[in-house]
């Protein structure tokens, strides 16, 4: 039940398309054109992009009455466009049609090229109508530019106590961008518009700040649960529209962070936890097309075996809708993990998992289905030592508890061969653990107390991190594609955060299938440029960052910790050495003194800058001793 639309190319990056005909700015303008070919009678498609079908996905086309469909490619003659075979649009010139639809845009030169071929009378229509203005986009000569289209999806909530608090920064300004400006438009949960409006940028790599409850009083809005659009405009370097989303609530106890949406939609995400005793997990379903997502379009199932279970529900355009996943997994329980049937229909999800009065937030990833696996990862460890790494914190063990539960996410993982090292903040190793080839449908999780068989405080500065890596001893496949979802609960209140990401090769400088990946460019990576965010007082910002090695790299890190106003303008520095291998767990107060933060203001951010070697880094916030939230740091 997949929506008929490509999103992501692996090879190419983002499909624009798909954005450029589902924007919420558009979908009047869409009901319109429709509208007006099927009031001109019947139609001749003109399809010489292959985008028809995808346009129809998206937008109701059931009232036109098509009479032929026709190409230029001769590989797709009779193949089917809109249910009819294709013709050659040579045979354009005989058809009985009142009106052609070119279902392109920038369709001028398109039509010139057929204009003998367009019968007397025929009407010319094309989805040039549906163009957003020209203060939209970015490159006005090429619509669908993927510049065009740097937009994303927030999972947006204020309300009983509730509210969400979305970070970022100009980080375009340092690739040249100028008058750079971000489109708001808030949609409910029944996907209508709220609000919309637009925010110029700092002309530097100033912050972005878009709380929930200011917006809510600034415009005068009732309780809602919905999503916030994103489009930016003006952009340079980057069309991802990246973030950092903080959920919190009046109780100090609830309070927790994800990443941005990932802005392409997938057919399928994995990696959602079952509920442990006494919780209950929401999978947040937030409609990312102007079409209805159909009943059972949605659906759920465990992770390496069972039917899936559908949602019979239908939710509206840019619709939100709460999916307690016990409603169609009962009985399913943590360590259990759960696949995502999407559809294509949404951007990765948020999924909310409630315990009391203590809340988190965090997001699945996709699984992907054009991965096999790759006989070479075996034999990487001649040139590439561990090869691929995922790292995660072990955060001080005095306060909390850190556990890492490997997760499957390709179709082609039929087992997952690996092993997990633990490592002190100098690189020393202190625990290790075989994990064999654990099975697709596998509920093993790591638990760092029991790998450091409860000698914790022997870890150098009481933290430090743990890596999975592959480990082939007993067999098994790989695709480097390696995921695990990773939590962390305070041992005093019981609060809980989890965040989850996938493996790299990192700081080596022999490359590998483009890893390890850069920010900018081709591989390898070996420079750092993360974003941390800080919470407003009284909230506490926290930072882990980890220095992973494939192979042997320099001794120690040179890392520049850079505080920025809200402006963008550098106040303070720091420069800290991290060992190769290891860790550094920092807290902002404790690195920057009062002088330096104040002069920073609000809004300011702190901007991690390596020019040697790649860090992977984790941010968080401390509500004193109530509660906490961690997720993975995102580069630019």
């Amino acid at each position: 039940m997949s929506i008929a639309i490509e999103t992501f190319s692996n090879a190419t990056g983002g499909v624009s398309f798909f954005k450029a005909v589902g924007h919420p700015m558009i979908s009047e303008k869409a009901r319109a054109l429709v509208s007006a070919v099927a009031k001109a009678g019947s139609v001749a498609v003109y399809d010489p992009l292959g985008l028809a079908d995808a346009f129809a996905a998206l937008h109701d086309c059931s009232a036109l009455t098509v009479d032929g469909a026709f190409v230029q490619d001769i590989s797709r003659i009779g193949k089917p466009i809109l249910g009819h075979p294709a013709a050659p649009v040579t045979d354009l010139a005989a058809s009985e049609a009142k009106s052609i639809l070119i279902a392109a845009f920038d369709s001028e030169r398109l039509e010139q090229q057929i204009r003998h071929l367009i019968p007397a009378g025929m009407k010319v229509f094309s989805l040039d109508a549906m163009r957003l203005g020209d203060d939209m986009l970015t490159n006005r000569r090429r619509y669908l530019d993927p510049i065009n289209f740097a937009t994303n999806f927030a999972f947006f909530r204020d309300g009983s106590g509730l509210h969400t608090r979305l970070v970022s920064a100009n980080y375009w300004a340092g690739y040249g961008a100028r008058d750079t400006a971000i489109q708001f438009i808030l949609l409910d949960d029944a996907g209508t518009e709220m609000v919309a409006w637009r925010q110029a940028l700092p002309a530097g790599p100033g912050s972005i700040v878009v709380d929930s409850a200011e917006v809510r009083q600034r415009f005068d809005l009732g309780p809602f649960t919905g999503q916030l659009f994103l489009h930016a405009v003006n952009v340079a370097g980057h069309d991802i529209v990246k973030y950092a989303l903080d959920t919190y609530g009046d109780d100090p106890r609830e309070l927790s962070c994800t990443h941005d949406a990932n802005a392409w939609p997938s057919d399928l995400y994995a990696g959602l936890p079952a509920p442990a005793a006494g919780e209950r997990v929401v999978l947040w379903v937030q409609n990312s097309h102007p079409c209805p997502i159909p009943r059972g379009a949605v659906g759920l199932s465990r992770m390496g075996g069972g039917e899936t279970a559908r949602l019979d529900r239908e939710i509206p355009a840019f619709g939100t809708y709460a999916l307690d996943v016990a409603s169609l997994l009962p009985g399913l329980s943590w360590p259990a993990q759960i696949e995502i049937a999407a559809g294509k229909h949404f951007v990765r999800p948020r999924y909310e998992v409630v315990r009391g009065a203590h809340r988190r937030i965090a997001h699945p990833n996709v699984e992907r289905q054009d991965l096999k696996p790759d006989p070479q990862i075996p034999e990487l460890g001649n040139l590439l030592g561990k090869s691929y790494i995922l790292p995660a914190p072990i955060l001080p063990t005095e306060r909390f508890r850190s556990i890492a539960l490997p997760t499957p996410m390709s179709t082609a993982q039929r087992n997952l061969p690996l092993a997990a090292v633990l490592y002190d903040s100098r690189g020393k190793e202190a625990a290790r653990r075989r994990l064999g080839c654990l099975p697709r449908d596998h509920a093993a999780t790591l638990d760092a107390d029991v790998l450091l068989n409860g000698n914790s405080g022997g870890l150098a500065g009481g933290y430090g991190h743990m890596e999975l890596i592959y480990d082939f001893a007993e067999g098994g496949e790989a695709d480097g594609w390696m995921h695990g979802l990773f939590r962390y609960e305070d041992r005093k209140s019981g609060h809980v955060a989890e965040t989850s990401f996938g493996a790299h090769i990192f700081n080596t400088v022999l490359t590998y299938r483009n890893e390890p990946q850069s920010y900018s460019g081709p591989a390898p990576g070996l420079s750092t440029r993360l974003f941390l965010r800080l919470g407003p007082s009284p909230l506490e910002t926290l930072c882990h960052l980890i220095y992973p090695a494939s192979t042997p790299w320099h001794a120690a890190s040179d890392t520049r910790l850079l505080l920025h106003d809200g402006d963008g303008k550098e106040v303070a520095a720091r420069t800290v050495a991290i060992p190769c291998g290891g860790s550094l767990h920092f807290r902002f107060t404790e690195t920057f003194d009062a002088a330096e933060r104040a002069r920073a203001g609000e809004n300011a951010y702190v901007i991690i800058r390596d020019v040697g070697c790649r860090l992977f880094g984790y941010h968080g916030l401390l509500n004193g001793e109530d509660s906490f939230s961690l997720d993975h740091m995102f580069g630019f």
